[in-house]
């Protein structure tokens, strides 16, 4: 109900999801009745046997301030379903109302699953020959040590339900590939990841040069870090297309060039998309929650869809929770438990 485009899109990604024929759970949709009925209705899903409505009266907007808008608007559709993810009535919720919001609901409602300190948001961004998950990407911008290796962990997990890989490799992003390169916190993260390595792929610290390339599949970092990295991306990437038009146009010749060439220009266009993925997780919490973009159209909200199926299926709240706790015995090892080595 929050997002920029409003239900009716939520609705036509339904019909593009359900359509198709692929296998999907239960959908519950969250949201004011009177206006989700008569949509699922010109979409002919109101009689859809996967398909119901929950009703809440409220609405979280995008100018309401997330904690005020928690205890204020409890009858909110983002309250009601991170609730029926508390419940256990639902196993993902997925939003593409306000962020803030969002990620404060669910941290306060849900709460961070056992070994986990903080939740943190996971981005997936092009680059060469694929894409990379970015950890974290905004939840947690002041961040210790502990946190970055739960990243790690966090990140490994989604990349193998997003990409279907069995070893995603994982980078620390800093400033030098060099032993003792970076600060305090890198420093002593590094030590801390090469002790996992039995649960984690985890192939060293990487530079900025390294993230676009095909080098690792998760890119950990702090929240400040990873926000700051995925808005230069995006300005980047708007930046080129637009310049490329600008240069296009300067000529016939380029035009006429421009033309021929409209298929590698789709094809370029399709690999920047962010509806391809369609939301970015918040992990480590009791539950599971997707933050789809504000302005997500009926394909990206297709494709957050198809995620949450995809979380469902894989079953990823019990693999990062075994994860974590095999993480933090090699790393802190019981006094009269013998050494356990990284490759164990």
């Amino acid at each position: 109900m929050g997002g920029d485009l409003g239900p009716a899109e939520v609705v036509e990604a339904l019909k593009l999801v359900l359509g198709s024929g692929e296998p999907m759970e239960p959908i519950l949709l969250v949201g004011d009745e009177t206006v989700l009925k008569p949509l699922l209705a010109a979409a002919g899903l109101h009689t859809h046997p996967k398909v119901s409505v929950v009703h809440a009266s409220e609405v979280v907007t995008m100018e309401d301030k997330p904690l005020q808008a928690i205890k204020r608007k409890k009858d909110s559709s983002m309250i009601r379903a991170i609730e029926l993810v508390k419940t256990g009535e639902a196993r993902v919720a997925v939003s593409s109302g306000n962020t803030g919001a969002l990620m404060a609901g669910g941290t306060l409602r849900l709460r961070t699953m056992t070994g986990v300190d903080r939740p943190a948001l996971a981005a997936v961004i092009p680059r060469d020959n694929g894409n990379f998950i970015l950890i974290d990407a905004g939840a947690n911008p002041e961040a210790r040590p502990a946190h970055l290796v739960h990243n790690a962990i966090l990140g490994a997990n989604y990349a193998k339900v997003i990409f279907g890989l069995d070893r995603p490799r994982v980078g620390l992003l800093t400033i030098g590939t060099e032993e003792g390169k970076g600060n305090a916190l890198i420093t002593e993260t590094h030590d801390q990841l090469k002790k996992i390595t039995a649960v984690i792929n985890y192939v060293g610290p990487i530079e900025g040069f390294h993230v676009f390339r095909d080098h690792v599949d998760v890119v950990v970092c702090d929240g400040f870090t990873g926000n700051t990295l995925l808005k230069t991306w995006e300005s980047l990437a708007k930046f080129i297309t637009g310049l490329l038009k600008q240069e296009l146009k300067q000529n016939p010749l380029r035009l006429t060039g421009a033309v021929l060439a409209k298929g590698a220009f789709d094809a370029l266009k399709a690999r920047m998309n962010p509806d391809r993925y369609g939301g970015a997780p918040l992990l480590g919490l009791r539950g599971n929650i997707l933050k789809a973009h504000g302005s997500s159209n009926r394909h990206a909200w297709a494709s957050a869809i198809r995620a949450a199926e995809k979380i469902i299926q894989h079953d990823l709240y019990h693999h990062i929770e075994q994860d974590v706790a095999r993480a933090h015995e090699l790393i802190n090892p019981p006094a009269d438990a013998p050494a356990l080595s990284a490759a164990s």
